[in-house]
C-alpha cells in the first residue's frame, strides 16, 4: 500500500537553470524554473520508490540532518 511522506528540497540557481536535492535521500534533478526542478526532484524520488529495494532504501534514507542558518564575519 503506498502512502505519502514529506521530504525536503533544496532548490539552487546553477547557471541558467535549478537544482533541486533532497538531502534525505541524496538524490537530485534540474529544471530551467524553479517549479520545473522541483517536479523533476519528485519525479526522480517517485521513480526511486518504485525501484529501490528496502534494503537500499534504508542504506540511502537519512533521518537526521539539520538545515540553520548562520552569521559569519566577512571581510
Amino acid at each position: 500500500m503506498k502512502h505519502n511522506r514529506d521530504f525536503t528540497a533544496l532548490i539552487e540557481k546553477e547557471g541558467n537553470g535549478y537544482v533541486a536535492m533532497c538531502p534525505e535521500l541524496d538524490i537530485a534533478s534540474q529544471g530551467n524554473t524553479v517549479e520545473e526542478a522541483k517536479s523533476n526532484l519528485q519525479e526522480a524520488l517517485e521513480l526511486f520508490f518504485e525501484h529501490a529495494s528496502p534494503q537500499e532504501i534504508e542504506e540511502r534514507l537519512q533521518s537526521e540532518f539539520f538545515i540553520t542558518r548562520l552569521k559569519v564575519s566577512v571581510g
